[in-house]
């Protein structure tokens, strides 16, 4: 019908993050086109300082404290050896790359530092024999506990945190980047709206 007035269509979306014709003069380009691009420079260059400054903090920070971790944890553990009160179970395929690295929890006897002799589980290589001795350590109470961290753990530790807090930045540099786009193309669409709602009744007319 000749009242009817179609819906506006906004233009294609752009196949680049920030396309070269926004930053040219050219009568097709808008304030908005121009603060967008502004946007996707500063968010890009943001990210590409930002991102590995953050890592070498977080990896120096981390490794700073399991280093002071993995100190006290030396002062504090006790190592001794403990006997195994029953077999391990077997691997299902013996032999095999994963049996040789695989570990099942077996229960143990041991002294603990005040030669006081208790029972506890702990991880051994999968098909050892009761009567076997394996190295455990202790912490104040006595108790089982994991060993302190080695200096290479410590350090892979440190590059994992430094790497996720690296993605953190990327990600969190898009995310700025997207919400920013989001509200630009809303008020494009909404002055695409207002200029159509003006212009479509001409066109309709002379049809």
């Amino acid at each position: 019908m000749a009242d009817d007035i179609p819906e506006a269509q906004p233009p294609p979306a752009d196949p680049l993050p920030v396309p070269p014709w926004r930053w040219r003069h050219n009568p097709l380009r808008r304030p908005t086109d121009v603060l967008r691009a502004w946007c996707g420079l500063v968010v890009l260059l943001a990210a590409a300082v930002a991102a590995p400054v953050t890592a070498l903090l977080v990896d120096a920070a981390v490794h700073r404290h399991h280093e002071r971790t993995a100190l006290e944890e030396g002062r504090t553990l006790h190592r001794t050896t403990a006997v195994l009160v029953h077999d391990a179970p077997r691997h299902p395929e013996p032999g095999s790359a994963e049996a040789r690295h695989a570990r099942y929890p077996v229960e143990v006897r041991f002294t603990d530092a005040h030669g006081h002799r208790h029972t506890g589980r702990t991880d051994v290589m999968a098909g050892a024999a009761a009567g076997e001795t394996v190295a455990v350590w202790l912490d104040g109470d006595g108790r089982i506990t994991d060993p302190p961290l080695t200096p290479d753990e410590a350090r892979d530790r440190a590059v994992g945190w430094a790497v996720l807090a690296a993605l953190a930045v990327v990600l969190g540099g898009a995310g700025v980047h997207k919400v920013v786009c989001t509200v630009l193309d809303r008020r494009n669409l909404a002055a695409w709206a207002r200029e159509w709602a003006e212009t479509a009744p001409r066109w309709s007319a002379r049809g």
